[in-house]
């Protein structure tokens, strides 16, 4: 086939052109804002950064006070710690959209500042966890300590699983705590170790403010893990974390109906119900057993799919 001369130039043209692209994207340098850097096997590395620490912070209205070298310290390491515990966040922050119009209206509701939700976090991740001690929910009940704020636990019902009631229990606690031990800041670092553990404490070092106190590690990194998790649940799009309304999981829809009577069998009672056993026990996790024995004068709610 003959090769015409526009057709050879408009080649000449190409070649030249590629090379030149070629050159420039080989001998640029990487810029300073970009995430990854050139090693030596010549494949690409991420660069990590330090997240920058706040000028001010509060807990519950309380001052933290960043001008002590220590305090942060103790608060770098733990926002380093939770900063780079990215699974973990993101997740917080998708569950964050189911949870946390269920829990801070009741904080509201019951006085407590809105800062106790990461409180909440730091103790669950918004997730009914149980501990090697046998804490157990969103909030953490130890089975002894429940029942005093209002909770019941037994082999049927374990109330420490019921969003609503154990945030109701643990405002109990932290006015409790509050009127003991004379700040919210102390309050939350004896949900850790105890009101009786703390006063203790403050007594034998005659402080009792808890950024003067030597406390056990797990007490002393808390309150500054609670502080972390503020800083990046309360600014995520700030710290990188960018979770939008469309990605956070949403509240399920439900109806409540009062049981005043035993129900033998809850499989049955969902399938009546015209749901399932599973999501039966999903949206009422407190519910233990196959069965729900109600004594004389006593009512449950009970959560049912929305129809």
């Amino acid at each position: 086939m003959r090769t015409t001369p526009r057709l050879i130039l408009f080649i000449c043209f190409f070649v030249v052109s590629s090379i030149a692209l070629v050159s420039i994207f080989s001998f640029s340098k990487t810029n300073e804002g970009e995430g990854t850097v050139d090693v030596k096997n010549g494949r690409l590395q991420y660069k990590w950064f330090a997240p920058e620490l706040p000028t001010f912070l509060s807990f519950a209205g309380e001052k933290v006070p960043l001008e002590r070298q220590e305090v942060r310290e103790q608060l770098d390491r733990e926002l380093l710690y939770n900063y780079y515990n990215q699974y973990s966040t993101i997740y917080i922050l998708k569950l964050a959209g189911r949870y946390l119009p269920m829990i801070e209206p009741l904080l509201r509701a019951n006085g407590m500042h809105d800062d106790f939700k990461y409180l909440c976090i730091a103790e669950s991740a918004l997730q009914n966890q149980i501990s090697k001690a046998g804490a157990v929910g969103f909030w953490q009940f130890m089975p002894g300590t429940a029942p005093q704020f209002g909770l019941e636990v037994n082999d049927e019902i374990d109330e420490r699983y019921n969003v609503v009631k154990s945030t109701e229990a643990a405002c109990r606690y932290f006015k409790q705590a509050y009127a003991k031990l004379g700040s919210w800041t102390a309050a939350a670092a004896s949900y850790n170790m105890g009101m009786g553990g703390y006063s203790n404490q403050s007594n034998f070092q005659q402080k009792t403010n808890y950024y003067d106190l030597l406390l056990p590690d797990e007490t002393m990194r808390y309150v500054f893990r609670i502080l972390a998790l503020k800083l990046l649940i309360g600014e995520a799009n700030k710290f990188g974390y960018i979770v939008t309304s469309k990605d956070t999981y949403k509240p399920i829809p439900t109806k409540s109906i009062i049981i005043e009577s035993s129900i033998p069998n809850l499989a049955q009672f969902a399938i009546d119900k015209g749901t399932s056993y599973r999501t039966l026990k999903q949206l009422n996790p407190w519910l233990r057993d196959k069965k729900l024995t109600v004594k004389p004068g006593k009512r449950y709610e009970v959560l049912l799919p929305a129809m």
